[in-house]
């Protein structure tokens, strides 16, 4: 991973759009900003360990970057394999009618329909869930379909859903007649099928080949190689109060769709939503935070560090940019004002920059 530097480094003229997105953490809105303060520095080589939607990796695929993109939540390394990794693969418009028509041939099992009545979707919904999963399994033998499709059917599952989560039963907010500040009911009304084209054509795109060698990884943060000359770290916020942004909680419906042979194993039947079992992790314990965040920033000590993180967490500001200084000799601090979905106030969304 240690390539020589090629300078000068000049973002590649391209038409190609990265799709829209209601994942909450995404960088979509502010990645124009961001790049403004790091398109400068020198590096040819990026890691995006907290990849998410993927909006960084695919900024800096567009500037002509090579692209380390990781998640350790497997639907979002199917994005980062659909938009980052991949370089000229899309999905056909038959291949898209295939994915959507329900085969005669076939016994569609019915484990959405079974499992998740009356929580998220509808019945009818749920019914085209199971078959269009199983389609895209089935029907599609290129893993980067594979990816493109779930793709289209994660944007098509948020986009119905009240506050764009899964993070409790409200499917009653659907269809309540009453006064709503939030959503968009003929959204959520719009059939799956609608939304699915939609978003499938966004993804196709949004492909293109930028002449690198670009990779999608699906490990833990303190497994990713080491040796790019920027790093990029964006990982779930801890509040003030210690109450941290459990992304694998807010979209469990979406990693059981990827794991969906096994998913009947996963989900924790207590819950009158169907999460699936959780998970501890370091990112999300005021305990331990600091230590995690220590811990990476060291391991990649050799490379520029770039870390997004907001001004009212855990840890402080204060905090970041003293344990950044115990490895690199200049740190500089960029603040975004950015006001998130549903949220009461304005917050600092800071930028540190790290070399």
């Amino acid at each position: 991973m240690n390539q020589p530097l090629q300078l000068p480094l000049i973002d590649m003229p391209t038409t190609h759009v990265f799709p829209s997105t209601r994942f909450q953490g995404s960088k979509r809105k502010i990645v124009d900003q961001i790049w403004e303060n790091i398109r400068d520095l020198r590096f040819d080589t990026v890691l995006d360990i907290f990849g998410g939607t993927g909006a960084i990796s695919y900024r800096a695929k567009q500037a002509g970057k090579t692209v380390i993109y990781n998640d350790n939540l497997v639907f979002n390394w199917n994005i980062g394999c659909a938009l980052v990794e991949n370089a000229s693969v899309q999905l056909s418009d038959i291949e898209v009618e295939t994915i959507l028509q329900r085969h005669n041939d076939v016994d569609y099992p019915q484990f959405i329909q079974s499992t998740f009545a009356n929580i998220y979707f509808t019945d009818e919904e749920n019914r085209w869930l199971d078959t269009v999963v199983y389609n895209i399994n089935h029907d599609l033998a290129d893993t980067r379909k594979q990816a493109l499709a779930r793709f289209a059917l994660f944007q098509a599952c948020i986009i119905k859903r009240p506050y764009n989560l899964f993070h409790r039963a409200n499917l009653y907010m659907r269809s309540a007649e009453v006064e709503r500040s939030f959503g968009n009911k003929a959204t959520w009304d719009t059939p799956f099928d609608v939304h699915f084209r939609n978003f499938a054509a966004e993804a196709n795109a949004a492909i293109f080949d930028n002449g690198r060698k670009n990779i999608a990884l699906n490990l833990d943060a303190m497994e990713t190689p080491t040796g790019a000359d920027l790093v990029y770290l964006d990982p779930p916020y801890l509040n003030a109060k210690g109450i941290g942004v459990d992304y694998r909680d807010f979209y469990h419906f979406l990693e059981g769709l990827v794991h969906y042979d096994s998913w009947d194993s996963m989900i924790d039947y207590r819950s009158r939503h169907r999460r699936l079992f959780p998970q501890a992790s370091i990112w999300n314990n005021e305990k331990t935070i600091y230590e995690a965040f220590e811990a990476l920033i060291e391991r990649h000590r050799k490379s520029i560090l770039v870390v997004s993180y907001r001004d009212d967490g855990i840890p402080s500001k204060a905090a970041l940019v003293n344990l950044l200084k115990r490895y690199k000799s200049q740190v500089q601090v960029v603040n975004h004002l950015y006001k998130y979905a549903l949220a009461k106030r304005s917050t600092n969304e800071l930028l540190l920059i790290a070399q």
